[in-house]
This record gives structure tokens, C-alpha cells and sequence, in this order.
């Protein structure tokens, strides 16, 4: 069973342009997640499934230069890059990322697959209820479920923008939400990486470990004795699907 990784990521961000590349203690962002993904040994391949945007020629000699997998497809249709990226790679179960989660903990996606892979869920997410602090969200599904979005129905916007929104909000296929235990649970943290506040946030959390290999747990005692810090972004609003 091929399952495959692919993290979302363009250059062309309004907020934070460049911020998939953007060096957080002197280490790319794109960098930084992947090396934590990589940790997760259930998973085959990971990609970066980016766009034919010139802009992003530089994620794909980024991807070059570090023997990562990429995918180019389209920008704005973000359901047919991720379809076709996983076509391409021919995978079996998506775990499906974005690039502004550098602080993603690898024990989080190796649980969300092991729930997937031990269960008849159709899609399995610890993001579709508040928990978890934002930018740690994992989605796990297969290619199959993905393409029955799109077989007997056109494509809404939301579909384009958002990839998964027809599998949790329809009540036509098996979904499962992780809860976080009592270590887990901080949903006013943000480390998500949407503006230069969360930057400085995520930015402090890095140097504060002395290795990258810090977990979520880690991440939730130093936000708890460093709320000046933390509370830095704690009021930004957030785009995304209501």
C-alpha cells in the first residue's frame, strides 16, 4: 500500500509572501516541516505539490537541489493539484499537508495514518473541531475517496480552494476527528505561519530547543511559560473555511 505525503506550497502568499522558503533560525520553513515528516516511517514518498507559477520555479530548484519529490499543477484549483499530484505518485492513501505548518509533530501524522489504516473511516482529521493548537493539522484519506469528490458532481469553489470540505460536511462518507489528550490540548496556540507575528512566534519556539526534533508536547510547556510570546498572535484572523 503506497501512502504518500503531499505538503501544499506556493510562493505567492498574500500575507507572508515567500513565507514556504522564508529561513526560521536560518533554516527554510519547507525545510524545517519536511525534515520533520520525514520522521514519519509509515509514509513512502513525501511531495511537494507546488504551481506552474513562475514565482514557485524557485520551490521546485529548492525540491531539485534536496532530492525532494514535487508536483506542479494549478494555483487556484488546489483539489486538481493535489488529485494529480497523487496520480502521478501513484498513491494509494493521501496524507494531505500545507506548507505553513513547520512545527507539524511527526507522532501526530503517524497516528492519523495508524487510526486510517486500522479503521473503515473514509477520512480521518484532527482538525474539523478545536483542539489542537493551529498548524497541526493532518487530513488522511484515499486517492479513491478524493476522486469521488469530482465524479458525479461539478466542482464548487470551496472544493477548489479547500480540497476536502465535500467529505466532512455532506454526511455521505465515514469521518473520524482526533481529539488531543490533556499534553495535546492548547487551542489558542497558533504556530501556523500566516503572518510576521507568527513568524516570530515559531521563530522563538525553534531557538529555544536545541535540536529540531522537539514535540508537540515540548511546544505546549514552552507556550504555557512564555505567554508574552505566545499571545503575539493569538488575536490574528485566520482565513481559511468557516
Amino acid at each position: 500500500m503506497n501512502i504518500n505525503i503531499s505538503i501544499e506550497a506556493r510562493m505567492t502568499s498574500s500575507r507572508l509572501p515567500g513565507k514556504v522558503l522564508k529561513k526560521i533560525n536560518n533554516i527554510p520553513n519547507l525545510e524545517l516541516m519536511i525534515h520533520r515528516v520525514k520522521k514519519v516511517k509509515s509514509v513512502n514518498t513525501i511531495i511537494v505539490a507546488t504551481t506552474t507559477n513562475k514565482e514557485d520555479d524557485i520551490i521546485v530548484n529548492w525540491c531539485l537541489n534536496n532530492n525532494i519529490n514535487y508536483f506542479r499543477g494549478s494555483e487556484d484549483n488546489v483539489y486538481d493539484r493535489v488529485l494529480n499530484a497523487h496520480q502521478e505518485f501513484q498513491t494509494d492513501i493521501i496524507v494531505e499537508l500545507t506548507g505553513d505548518c513547520p512545527l507539524i509533530d511527526p507522532i501526530l501524522i503517524e497516528g492519523a495514518i495508524s487510526i486510517y489504516k486500522k479503521n473503515k473511516y473514509d477520512y480521518v482529521s484532527n482538525c474539523l473541531e478545536n483542539g489542537y493548537p493551529l498548524g497541526m493539522a493532518i487530513q488522511v484519506y484515499s486517492l479513491q475517496t478524493l476522486q469521488s469528490i469530482s465524479l458525479n458532481r461539478e466542482l464548487e469553489y470551496q472544493d477548489k480552494e479547500h480540497v476536502t470540505p465535500y467529505l466532512y460536511t455532506t454526511g455521505k462518507y465515514r469521518i473520524f476527528n482526533i481529539t488531543p489528550n490533556e499534553n495535546h490540548f492548547m487551542p489558542e496556540l497558533s504556530v501556523t505561519l500566516d503572518t510576521i507575528e507568527d513568524f516570530y512566534v515559531i521563530e522563538n519556539i525553534v531557538k529555544a530547543f536545541p535540536s529540531i526534533d522537539f514535540t508537540l508536547e515540548d511546544i505546549i510547556i514552552f507556550a504555557k511559560n512564555n505567554p508574552q510570546l505566545t499571545n503575539m498572535n493569538m488575536n490574528t484572523h485566520r482565513k481559511g473555511l468557516n
